[in-house]
Order: structure tokens, then C-alpha cells, then sequence
């Protein structure tokens, strides 16, 4: 399916004209609706490749920017096809408070590259984020992580090719300028993995061990309210 701009009517009307995705200013999952369409004699005449255009977002109203790939260009039309490349990605979030100081200023600064589509500046901060994330768990710690990270492979089904450069970026011993070369799809693997690792180690060891404490308190309080009481 394409999207088209009429040199007389405009954009296509109509649902046709609507794209889902995640909002990047309310991180609503929501329908866009085209805002800001360019001119369709001004494309006739330049023939661009690309086409930048301005959405809506249909739950928060916010300006979203997307880039199209033009397909054909024919009399009185301009032919999009409906892939596109979100020029503003939404933030990714995660349970920060968690992780050691160090590990989390590092992989903030991971999710602000992968954020931005710089995704082999996000493959760089992801090694400098998980080496201190190593040093954070002391002895045994990079080993620990490894078995994390090879059971998530496992669990998402994810072949040795594919997994490869993952495990590259993450536990590597070789120079950064060694660094394989990731693609989106590749990236976002890589992401998911990492958040998976971070949890396991960091995450669920914070909340449980909080949770317990909490536990303990309400018990110990219930314990002297009984005693005092008698």
C-alpha cells in the first residue's frame, strides 16, 4: 500500500491516511494523523527521494515527524510507500533507581544514542554500561551476566548468526574500534537483551530484597503493637 499526495486534493483522506505507532512525546501506542503535508507541485518539480511530513497524535495531539520513501512520481502524484523513519523515537524506559550510579549514567546515555538512531554510538555505551556493570557485581560477575544473557538468548529463540554481534558488544575483550556494525533490527535486539541483563542482575534483586524489607517491618511493628498491648 502507498500513500498519496494529489497535486489538487492534497493527501488521501480517510483512514488510509492514518498510521499507527508509539507517540514519542506521551509513549501512547495512538493513531496519527497527517498535520503538515508538503506541496505536491513543489515534490513534481524537485523529485526528491525522501519526503519528511508532520503527523498528529491522536491522544496527546503532539507533532510527530516522520520521514517516506518516494515510490513514483507520475502525472498529478506523488506515490509513498508507507515505511517511514520516525525522526524523533520515543524515550525507552527502565527502572534506573536500581542499577549502580556509574552503570546507570552510562546506559542512559545508551537509550539517549539508541533513541536518536545512532545505533553504533548505542553499541559503544552498551559495552561501557555493561563492563560497569561487571565491576559493580564483583567476582564472578561477567560470568553471571554471560548465563543471563545466554538464557535469554535461549528464551527468545535467537540463533548463534544472529546473536553473535550481541554477544560481541557486550563481552568482548578486543578494542572498541572492533566493534561489529549494527543495523536496527540488530540494535534493538541488543536493547532488549541488555534491559533483560540489567533486571535479572540489578532489578529483581532491588525489588525483592525492598519488598522483603517491607515484609519484615509490618511483621515486627504487628509483633510490638501485640506486646504492648498485653
Amino acid at each position: 500500500m502507498t500513500i498519496v499526495i494529489d497535486k489538487d486534493q492534497g493527501i488521501e483522506s480517510g483512514l488510509e491516511a492514518r498510521i499507527g505507532l508509539e507517540c514519542p512525546s506521551c509513549g501512547v501506542y495512538a493513531h496519527m494523523s497527517p498535520q503538515s503535508v508538503p506541496d505536491a507541485s513543489a515534490l513534481l518539480r524537485d523529485r526528491p527521494k525522501h519526503v519528511g511530513m508532520v503527523y498528529q497524535c491522536d491522544a496527546c495531539h503532539a507533532p510527530v515527524f516522520l520521514k517516506f520513501v518516494v515510490r513514483d512520481y507520475k502525472d498529478n502524484r506523488v506515490e509513498l510507500l508507507r515505511n517511514f523513519v520516525e525522526l524523533e523515537r520515543p524515550k525507552e524506559r527502565f527502572a534506573f533507581s536500581y542499577l549502580p550510579k556509574h552503570t546507570e549514567v552510562m546506559f542512559r546515555e545508551a537509550l539517549n544514542c539508541y533513541s536518536g538512531n545512532s545505533f553504533n554510538a548505542f553499541a559503544s555505551m552498551c559495552r561501557r554500561a555493561a563492563r560497569s556493570s561487571f565491576n559493580a557485581l564483583g567476582e564472578g560477575g561477567k560470568l553471571r551476566a554471560f548465563e543471563e544473557v545466554l538464557a535469554a538468548q535461549d528464551i527468545a529463540g535467537i540463533d548463534d548468526e544472529t546473536f553473535a554481534p550481541i554477544k560481541a558488544v557486550m563481552f568482548s575483550t578486543g578494542p572498541d574500534e572492533d566493534l561489529p556494525i549494527l543495523n536496527r533490527a540488530q540494535a534493538g535486539i541488543l536493547l532488549e537483551v541488555l534491559k533483560d541483563m540489567f533486571y535479572q542482575c540489578f532489578v529483581r534483586h532491588g525489588k525483592l530484597t525492598r519488598a522483603i524489607k517491607v515484609r519484615r517491618f509490618f511483621v515486627e511493628e504487628s509483633h510490638n503493637g501485640t506486646l504492648q498491648s498485653a
